[in-house]
């Protein structure tokens, strides 16, 4: 027995993080989190893998995740990083880090992904980074990183996606980055750059998206690049020109470079101190931001001259000795699927726990569901392009959907606020593929109905965005500032809810109205559309406390499944007709009876759908509706608009389906009917 326990506690040794894993996460909890208010579940003489949160560990008990993002910290990035050699992925995005990038991560061999945007991260990008080979996915932007681009990052055979975007980059874009087979995605915008856009580059075998907007690049854009259609940006960069281009002049001669700019020196081409007099100065002349004080000499000036014009000559040569046969060459470019859609969530690294030593485990979607792949989306190419976010405007928007930014979580989705890059606030809806409809038409099929409702009560949809690699569909929405109907019930005087007056009750019920009337008689349409899930909760109102239905015609793109388990709830809470539990459809006289179940509702300021039965039965056989409102009102009311609402409520909840009045006439009977 003593033997057997001995084993066991071997085996609780070996499964566990060693001692200087351990030592080296409380270090790096120090350095990321100084003053102890974020990181608090890591504690000593505790097992990480278990207690310490963002940790995952592999089955031998070593580090292999650490999953942060968003969650507020403010330290630096130590270089006792280094030391968790088994990390595969490092995620610290949406933080607010300081200092340099430490060069002893380069020490990470095995990882995979490297998440640091979104920090306040400064100094160099360190050039010891491109000793990481198995390194597939490199973030840095949204930093205050300065310098130039290593040209050592060409040595990364194995990265996918690079993104250096909204930093203080200077210097020419490496000519190397064109060595990397499997790059498909780089974003080097809003820089400052200079210089052309190298022909290697342009000729990489996999990119299908190259962005370098705003920064102050020159010369002739490589015809190379035409492949890349909009995969291609480079608004803003003056200098450019090019023949095939959007919104680019033409060249005049092949080569425009700006001599004082030059290209970044290609492998196997002679050193800076290998060069003659001219390429010196040139040298000297762009080292006033650097500091350097080298400067030619007066004797050499003709020297200089003449130096320039070789340089010039030769360049040109050869530039057109490289365009010609660049052109009669016919490659043909294979094109692959998106490097960051084909990603594991970051949300969903703490899942992979034990089990697995990397966060890429194939997810059982993440070769099938792709309901908007090219042609299967059934969207004219412009209308898709308005409506479509990627997955980076989503992420960044939610800051990589921080707990911060979280409005609401039910079983088969959630809610979060955000902030598009135009300071537009949005709500994203995040929908797993396992809640959607399976047929992949089908839901294409919801998706644009969804798409097509715009009126002024109703939600409006923004756009779409549907991410195979996290097999997840995110919905943007306007943001609504004042939340749902549900919070302003059972309101109590002196506990800080609002009580709305009287008059915002009457607004809030014909908004609801206009918005159900709109679904049920849209112009245009054949069919009228069945909300289905009307409640408290999916009536938000806005800055003016207007009435707009969310939610609505969702079931069109829910898993069967999913859809009962809302009407369940929805039953629960009163708002299910009752002819439902025997014919199993819902009907426009459904959605009549949601509506009349939240007058009631909004009448007596009660979401208790049996409290205001008592009254309800009692009002309708004498006619009078003013003991059923809203004690809280404090008399405030009309008593004439009260029991208006008070018949039409009755009739809207009566038990037979073909009692209750259609919602044309329930507009018509308060007064808003609008043709």
């Amino acid at each position: 027995m003593s033997l057997l326990l001995l084993y066991l506690q071997l085996l609780l040794i070996c499964a566990s993080p060693s001692l200087s894993e351990l030592n080296t996460l409380m270090a790096i909890k120090h350095s990321l989190d100084p003053e102890n208010h974020i990181l608090t579940s890591w504690v000593p003489h505790s097992d990480p893998c278990l207690a310490f949160e963002g940790v995952a560990c592999n089955e031998q008990g070593h580090v292999t995740n650490i999953s942060l993002q968003g969650k507020g910290l403010s330290g630096k990035l130590p270089a006792t990083m280094a030391h968790l050699k088994s990390l595969t992925g490092l995620y610290l995005h949406f933080n607010a880090l300081t200092g340099e990038i430490p060069k002893e991560i380069a020490n990470l061999t095995l990882l995979n992904d490297l998440y640091l945007n979104e920090n306040h991260l400064s100094g160099n990008i360190p050039r010891e980074i491109a000793s990481m080979d198995n390194l597939q996915v490199l973030q840095l932007c949204y930093n205050k990183l300065t310098g130039n681009i290593p040209t050592e990052l060409g040595n990364m055979k194995k990265l996918s996606l690079l993104a250096l975007q909204y930093n203080q980059l200077s210097g020419a874009i490496p000519a190397s980055l064109g060595e990397l087979e499997t790059l498909t995605r780089i974003d080097l915008s809003f820089n400052t750059l200079f210089g052309p856009i190298p022909l290697r580059l342009a000729k990489a075998p996999k990119l299908q998206t190259l962005d370098v907007r705003n920064n102050s690049l020159s010369g002739d854009v490589p015809a190379a690049l035409r492949r890349l259609k909009g995969g291609f940006q480079y608004n803003n960069n003056p200098g450019l020109c090019g023949t095939g281009f959007i919104n680019l002049a033409s060249c005049k001669t092949l080569s425009n470079l700006d001599p004082n700019r030059p290209e970044p020196f290609e492998p196997g081409n002679p050193s800076t101190k290998d060069l003659p007099a001219a390429s010196a100065e040139l040298k000297s002349k762009n080292c006033s931001d650097t500091h350097c004080t080298t400067k030619p000499s007066k004797s050499s000036n003709f020297g200089v001259v003449f130096g320039v014009i070789g340089v010039i000559l030769a360049s040109t040569f050869t530039g057109l000795f490289v365009f010609i046969w660049y052109r009669r060459q016919k490659q043909k470019i294979g094109s692959t699927a998106d490097a960051s859609d084909s990603r594991l969530s970051t949300d969903q690294i703490k899942e992979v726990g034990r089990k697995s030593a990397s966060p890429l485990i194939s997810l059982e979607y993440s070769n099938g569901w792709d309901p908007l792949a090219k042609g299967r989306a059934g969207y004219s190419q412009e209308l898709l392009e308005s409506l479509m976010f990627n997955l980076e405007e989503v992420e960044c928007a939610t800051q990589c959907f921080s707990d911060v930014n979280l409005l609401s979580k039910s079983n088969f989705s959630s809610v979060y606020k955000g902030i598009l890059r135009n300071g537009s606030l949005v709500a994203i809806k995040c929908i797993a593929k396992t809640s959607c409809k399976s047929d992949e038409t089908e839901f294409l099929k919801g998706l644009k109905v969804l798409t097509s409702l715009k009126h002024e009560n109703l939600v409006r949809l923004r756009g779409f965005c549907c991410s195979k690699g996290r097999g997840e569909c995110f919905l943007v929405h306007d943001f609504v500032p004042n939340g749902s109907l549900l919070q302003y019930l059972d309101v109590k005087n002196g506990h800080g809810g609002k009580i709305l007056e009287w008059s915002t009750r009457l607004s809030i019920i014909h908004g609801i109205a206009k918005g159900i009337g709109y679904l049920h008689g849209r112009k245009g349409s054949k069919h009228a559309l069945v909300h289905q899930n009307i409640s408290a909760e999916t009536v938000l109102l806005g800055a003016r406390y207007n009435a707009m239905l969310s939610d609505s015609s969702m079931h069109k793109l829910l898993a069967d499944d999913v859809v009962f388990s809302t009407l369940k709830a929805s039953a629960a809470m009163g708002y299910l007709a009752p002819e439902y539990t025997t014919t199993g459809r819902l009907t426009e006289k459904s959605d009549i009876y949601a509506f009349g179940v939240i007058v009631f509702q909004l009448l007596t300021g009660k979401s208790d759908i049996t409290k205001i039965s008592r009254g309800r039965d009692a009002a309708e056989t004498s006619g009078f509706f003013g003991d059923l409102i809203d004690e809280k009102l404090e008399g405030k009311f009309s008593e004439s608009e009260a029991t208006k609402l008070g018949k039409i409520a009755v009739l809207c909840t009566h038990e037979s389906p073909h009692c209750r009045p259609s919602m044309e006439y329930v507009l018509q009977e308060i007064g808003v009917f609008e043709i």
